[in-house]
């Protein structure tokens, strides 16, 4: 029987080298493949996000840490508000077909989103607030209703009632409607009594002369 040599360690060391060179290549291929697939998902998510979106404001949120931005995000969570940070290469491509891509030149820097699906007063209000005693955070511009929000467009927007407060009105009013009604109703039967007793009068003063 044909004995196999050994290897001889130099060998061995050059094929240990081969073995590990296959598997760190693979690795790294796992790896980008997974970070495509990362970043596909963050690009389809913001998509969704900035079609369904009735208000999208970007700021630039470079200099604040990380209690400021917990704060920030607290906020706006409260107000049903989205705070949503990507790198600027995805949100170009994610704003694509959207009104958000109206924003494109402004995507630079550290950039931070919010998005409003339904009270576009309330992420102009808060961010607004915010800056005020966090100088640091810049709001840069928006969209809404396909037309582009510049700082003093956003400020103005929040001075107005919120979405809440605008509720409240609304359903005073319609709370305020049905007793004014019923006044008025009520108060048909008695003008219409006048109205017939003045009429008799006139005919008695009438028939008498």
């Amino acid at each position: 029987m044909r004995l196999i040599g050994k290897c001889r360690p130099t060998e061995t060391v050059g094929l240990e080298k081969a073995v590990a060179l296959r598997f760190l290549r693979g690795m790294k291929g796992g790896v980008s493949r997974l970070k495509l697939e990362e970043k596909k998902t963050v690009v389809e998510n913001l998509h969704d996000s900035f079609s369904r979106s009735k208000i999208v404001i970007l700021a630039d949120y470079k200099g604040l840490d990380v209690e400021a931005i917990t704060e920030l995000r607290r906020k706006l969570r409260e107000a049903e508000v989205e705070l949503k940070v990507a790198k600027n290469t995805l949100i170009r491509r994610a704003s694509a077909d959207t009104d958000a891509a109206l924003m494109d030149e402004y995507f630079k820097g550290p950039s931070a989103i919010a998005l409003s699906y339904d009270d576009p007063v309330a992420p102009a209000k808060i961010l607004t607030d915010f800056a005020k005693s966090n100088e640091k955070l810049e709001i840069k511009i928006g969209v809404m209703n396909g037309k582009i929000l510049d700082l003093s467009a956003i400020k103005a927007l929040s001075s107005l009632p919120s979405r809440e407060v605008l509720l409240g009105q609304v359903l005073s009013v319609m709370n305020a409607v049905p007793t004014s009604l019923v006044t008025a109703l009520s108060d048909v039967p008695r003008r219409l009594l006048n109205v017939m007793q003045a009429i008799k009068e006139q005919k008695d003063s009438a028939e008498a002369a």
